[in-house]
């Protein structure tokens, strides 16, 4: 028997690679194209609940196209930042699709962040109006960042209207954003209505919650406007969902098994999910006034669409260090 390794890449090491997002983009629009035709392997995600609202999911998928096979291990805890530690953490595995061994382990914490955003990208690209140009973040934390830098790379994206409970992680995103987008102007919206109204892009990024308190009304989302709910219905009350003309998600089968754990209590059924939209088997976006959502679930199809190009980038970059199995 031959020695085996695989390649540690840390969180450091993934983000000294910086994948791109128009790469990050492309290579989710490949996976969704083959979701889609029916060529990929996408089991719902199982998972294990130590605490309220809190989660850690384990997240497989195979990609043929793209030699990708393998799984995410991955945590969700909303306490965390409050004891000085990341809101999401976890690893990914790569496997080898001929042999099944693993070949490398890497944190999860940079890729699930921007492949987040770029599958909201994916989903307005469809959905949205291409001359979208205001765009509205509710929840200035890691989201609310790689949602405004996904955005920005697909749309004309002229003012940004941003809105946190907390006011000093709203006022540090804005000073942020504004130092990485000069040409864009950033204002502090004073709650999420004046987001909501103001935006024709809307990005819902707080924590995912079973049982939500949500905010936004009937008649807040302008018509025309296209939603991103990253934190799912927790910011979206019924009658607000109800207005929505078509609501996508990224996986049918994981909304409906998220129904079965309590979720979704109040959100229509989608029209279609996003391997559909892409491969034109459902239209996206027919009328300028109609009302969008992406209710995008995050998929093991995303990690695996975007880890393995970040693997190879890292091999070629000398990053990353060799474990023997």
């Amino acid at each position: 028997m031959r020695t085996l390794s695989l390649l540690y890449l840390s969180r450091q090491d993934v983000e000294r690679v910086a994948l791109d997002l128009p790469t990050i983009i492309e290579l989710l629009e490949k996976a969704f194209r083959e979701k889609g035709e029916g060529r990929v392997e996408l089991p719902p995600k199982p998972g294990i609940h130590t605490l309220p609202n809190a989660f850690i999911h384990a997240m497989p998928a195979y990609i043929p196209l793209l030699h990708a096979a393998g799984i995410k291990w991955v945590s969700g805890y909303p306490e965390n930042p409050k004891r000085g530690l990341p809101y999401i953490s976890g690893l990914i595995i790569l496997n080898d699709e001929e042999t099944g061994i693993p070949y490398a382990v890497m944190d999860c914490t940079w890729i699930t962040a921007y492949r987040t955003g770029a599958a909201s990208a994916l989903s307005a690209k469809y959905l949205a109006r291409p001359d979208s140009y205001t765009l509205g973040i509710i929840g200035c934390g890691v989201q609310g960042r790689t949602h405004t830098e996904a955005m920005t790379t697909l749309f004309p994206i002229q003012c940004v209207y941003a809105y946190d409970i907390l006011l000093s992680a709203q006022e540090k995103f804005l000073a942020e954003m504004q130092r990485k987008f000069p040409s864009i102007k950033f204002k502090g919206a004073a709650g999420p209505k004046e987001v909501v109204t103001q935006s024709e892009i809307v990005i819902t990024a707080g924590p995912i919650l079973k049982n939500p308190n949500p905010t936004i009304e009937k008649d807040w989302l302008q018509p025309g406007a296209f939603a991103s709910a990253v934190d799912f219905d927790s910011y979206w009350k019924g009658e607000a969902l109800q207005q929505i003309d078509k609501l996508a998600t990224d996986d049918l089968a994981q909304m409906e098994y998220y129904r079965t754990l309590g979720y979704f209590k109040e959100t229509p059924w989608p029209y279609a999910d996003l391997g559909e939209i892409v491969t034109g088997r459902k239209p996206g976006r027919q009328s300028p006034t109609e009302r969008t959502m992406a209710m995008n679930l995050g998929l093991a199809l995303d990690d695996m669409a975007v880890a393995p190009t970040i693997y190879q980038r890292a091999k070629e970059m000398g990053l990353g260090v060799l474990l023997e199995l």
